[in-house]
């Protein structure tokens, strides 16, 4: 099944992958969206065998080259608590295709496969400190964050010496209508800001409706020391607040900085 390119831009197709060989391509796309080692990449094998048995493996591809894909969308059924939902392990679009909407269109057509299955829900995990996806799963989706999730992954040989891959869980309600938001101002508490290139002191004890949590718009540019100090900042906001009943339902925008909206 095919699936046209949003309007404007580059044009691309989407599609369902069903043969083993064009699954190895999607092996190329996670090392050129990731730059992953090979002990990182999801196989091929895993593609096949949950092709076949209910996963949901989409590919997106240039109009011009439908053997060369440059995204890829990969999700399976999850339960947990006597609730079946889908679950969505993978979102990768090469850096020459981000801003293109193929993101976007990749996640709209796993809804639409999803929801033939008869599943209503979707969840997948990102990480807090790029705020570029916080945009697209929050404003462009409509999704919400629910819960935090500190060490998520192991992404290095070490605990002690590994970057931490904390992640925070999206929810996405597939049964109401998708709506792109616009980028809200930032009106709230603040719960945490900027303070030069780190973060200034947490604020763990407000009650307000509404709180913000500042985000660096781009934290793999910063030094190890401040990408750290946001890390573990940004962990107790986050973590502590989604602990008391609080999501984070969208990211607000003020100039060159970026806030969390934190909703009660």
């Amino acid at each position: 099944m095919t699936e046209p390119t949003l309007p404007g831009g580059r044009p691309f197709v989407v599609r369902d992958v069903a043969d083993p060989w064009e699954m190895r391509a999607l092996e190329d796309v996670q090392v050129r969206a990731w730059g992953y080692a090979d002990r990182e990449v999801l196989p091929a094998t895993m593609f096949r065998i949950g092709a076949k048995t209910g996963a949901v493996v989409l590919a997106a591809y240039p109009a011009e080259d439908a053997n060369l894909p440059f995204g890829l969308a990969y999700g399976f059924a999850a339960l947990g608590d006597g609730r079946l939902w889908h679950h969505s392990h993978l979102l990768a679009v090469t850096p020459e295709w981000r801003g293109s909407g193929a993101a976007v269109a990749l996640k709209l057509a796993q809804r639409e496969r999803v929801l033939a299955q008869g599943l209503t829900r979707m969840t997948w995990t990102f990480d807090p400190l790029v705020a570029r996806n916080a945009r697209l799963n929050l404003g462009k989706l409509g999704a919400r964050a629910v819960s935090y999730h500190p060490d998520w992954y192991a992404l290095g040989p070490s605990r002690e010496t590994a970057f931490p891959a904390d992640r925070l869980m999206i929810e996405w309600e597939l049964t109401g209508p998708h709506t792109q938001r616009p980028v809200p101002a930032p009106e709230g508490e603040p719960a945490l800001e900027a303070e030069g290139e780190g973060p200034g002191r947490p604020h763990l004890d407000l009650t307000g409706t509404t709180l913000l949590a500042e985000v660096p718009i781009h934290a793999d540019l910063l030094p190890e020391t401040a990408r750290l100090a946001w890390r573990y900042a940004l962990r107790d906001v986050l973590g502590t607040y989604l602990g008391r009943g609080y999501a984070v339902t969208d990211l607000a925008r003020q100039g060159k900085r970026a806030y969390y909206v934190l909703t009660r």
